[in-house]
């Protein structure tokens, strides 16, 4: 739905979902996710007999798949980006990692949204021996532009994520953020009509399209959120300072979250032991410096040449 919002000049198809359910406890988040994982492998298949089709009908010339597994074909140039090409799970991390290697060996090439070396923002994430010619840093990839406005909100909160813990995180903020003494902007990430009630200090959207939200964090002086990679590499790019909070139970932005802080780059607390206090922990950190999204062209000469 977002992205038929934003192109709706585009044409798009549906694909099978993976349908991917979560405990309310994110706790047991990682033993959920691999009882899922013969539904997965049921999707994929799914999903690979629909882009058949659609390869058909639409004689696609490439194929570019955001980690989703079954997006490749043998006979066209296929890409697969990802940051997590170590997928952090616990215990299991070996065995997660080594299914998600043979999943993204079978594609041409390997495009991680990040910078080279020790100056990049994945961390361990992005570590592997893959052939050169195989995986490509991209660089950071960001829809926004930095914009210098004058500040409107003294907090942005932008949520986004897995169900339950939206919504928990949801409740906690706005009952946390009731007694901040300045304006905060509060984007719940929900596509709905439904309208909640908040303190006069707050303000509440449920989404925003691009250039909204692209405005609104310009004018934002702190924003609070899930350290998603997307979300970091939107900071980067806006040079903003933040204050992230990870979805309980995912690894991997429990492991992102403390790599920003360990870089003082941005300060981070557990969504159950959150409150006002600890924004005092921003302070000591120095935010994120603005990069800039650069597409090279020359990525692209691996569909020209089929």
């Amino acid at each position: 739905m977002l992205l038929q919002n934003e192109f709706p000049l585009l044409k798009s198809y549906n694909l099978p979902s993976y349908n991917i359910s979560y405990p309310k406890n994110g706790n047991y988040l990682i033993g959920s996710l691999f009882l899922q994982v013969p539904a997965i492998i049921l999707t994929i298949f799914k999903e690979k007999k629909a882009l058949a089709k659609i390869i058909e009908k639409e004689q696609i010339d490439g194929l570019i798949s955001d980690n989703r597994f079954g997006i490749y074909h043998a006979k066209i140039p296929s890409v697969y980006i990802t940051h997590q090409l170590r997928v952090l799970s616990g215990f299991i991390t070996f065995f997660t990692t080594k299914i998600h290697q043979k999943i993204y060996e079978k594609f041409n090439e390997i495009w991680v949204p990040d910078i080279y070396g020790k100056s990049n923002f994945s961390g361990e994430l992005s570590s592997t021996k893959l052939p050169k010619e195989q995986l490509k840093f991209i660089g950071v990839l960001s829809r926004f532009k930095l914009q210098k406005l004058p500040l409107k909100y003294n907090i942005l909160v932008v949520l986004s994520g897995i169900e339950p813990q939206r919504t928990l995180l949801e409740n906690k903020l706005l009952n946390e953020l009731k007694h901040f003494n300045g304006k905060v902007l509060f984007i719940r990430g929900v596509f709905s009509e439904k309208k909640i009630t908040a303190s006069s200090n707050i303000v509440v959207k449920n989404h925003l399209l691009s250039h909204e939200l692209e405005k609104a964090i310009n004018e934002s002086d702190l924003v609070i959120a899930r350290s998603g990679y997307s979300t970091i590499m939107d900071m980067a790019v806006l040079g903003k300072k933040t204050f992230f909070i990870p979805t309980t139970g995912q690894k991997e932005q429990e492991y992102l979250a403390e790599l920003m802080d360990f870089k003082k780059i941005s300060p981070y607390s557990k969504q159950e032991d959150f409150n006002l206090n600890e924004l005092k922990k921003v302070k000591k950190h120095h935010g994120f410096q603005p990069l800039k999204t650069t597409i090279h062209l020359e990525l692209f000469q691996l569909f020209s040449s089929k």
